[in-house]
This record gives structure tokens, sequence and C-alpha cells, in this order.
């Protein structure tokens, strides 16, 4: 053990709560940032509960905040088009000339094209083009409104109820990023 090591080492012996009470302070200030972003959102609670459920955040700054919920938002776009590709059909010849089976089918689709455009914007808060960023997270949100649309126009096919409730989260969470896009400054 180094002499430098080995006098932190009877530093904390000799009183342990200096290093709690400094690694109490990190975490506090860092606390303080999520709060202050989330502030800066339409929907503070989502944020908050969010941002805390990753550990990473407590480390992170705005940008990294950023990140955190648009991969949750990534998530979210990824496990929507999934729940769709299992809701069709597996006969081949009965969803043929399905409506509902196509729009369901298209939703799936608008639902991966909305994780693509969170992906890149990941790329565009790397990069820090934030105004990149907030037009692929505004274009994310878009696809689960084109989704909806599109049984509008068939309005003897039901939107479904969890649909609509999977729609509201994404675009909850990508206004969410815009918010914390705001503080960055676009």
């Amino acid at each position: 053990m180094g002499m430098k090591n080995f006098l932190i080492f009877l530093l904390y012996l000799a009183n342990p709560s200096i290093f709690l009470y400094q690694t109490m302070k990190f975490v506090a200030a860092d606390q303080t940032l999520i709060q202050k972003t989330c502030r800066n959102t339409l929907y503070y609670d989502l944020c908050m509960s969010s941002l805390k459920s990753d550990p990473t955040s407590l480390t992170a700054d705005t940008k990294g905040l950023a990140a955190i919920m648009v991969s949750i938002g990534v998530s979210n776009a990824t496990a929507t088009a999934t729940y769709l590709s299992t809701q069709l059909p597996t006969s081949a010849g009965a969803a043929a000339n399905n409506n509902r089976t196509k729009l369901l089918r298209q939703c799936s689709e608008k639902y991966g094209f909305a994780a693509e455009a969170l992906r890149a914007s990941l790329k565009d808060l790397a990069e820090e083009t934030y105004d990149y960023a907030y037009m692929h997270v505004s274009a994310a949100a878009d696809y689960a409104n084109v989704c909806h649309d599109g049984f509008k126009g068939f309005p003897t096919v039901a939107y479904p109820a969890k649909l609509g409730r999977r729609e509201e989260g994404l675009k909850r969470i990508c206004r969410v990023v815009l918010g914390i896009l705001d503080v960055l400054g676009w």
C-alpha cells in the first residue's frame, strides 16, 4: 500500500463520517440538478421517476439526463412496435384484406420509425446539435400521432385502448425530452 493510500485509510479510520458526508453532499447536488431539470418539463413527476429509476442519472449532466430520457423513449417505442407485431393474426389469408391488420402493421412500422428517430437524437445529443435532436424527438412523437390518425380513416375499426395508453406514454416521454432540450438551449 502506497503512503498516500495509507494516509487516506488512517483518515477514514479516524473519522469515517467525513467520507459519508462528502458522498451524501455529492448525491444531494445531483438530485438538485435532476429536480431543476425536471421542473422545466411538462411532466415533472414522469421526469423525476424516470430519471430516478436510472442510477447513472446521479452522475449525469443535463445532456446526460436528456440521453437517459431518450433511451427510455427508445425502449417504449420498441416495446410498442413489438407489442403491435404480436397483435397481428398468424393466418396469412385471414389477415390479407383486414383493415385492422393493415392498421396494426402500419402502426408497428411507425413505432419502429419513432425508435429510429429517437436513436438519431442520441447521436445529435452526442454531437451537441440540439436543434436536430429536437427535430428527431418531435418526429418520434408525431409517428405515434400518425398511427392514431390512421384509425380515423376507418371508423368501423376501433383504436385499441392499450395502444392509446402506449401512444400517450411515448408522447409524454418525448415532451419531457423536449423540455430538457429547451434547458440545453437548442
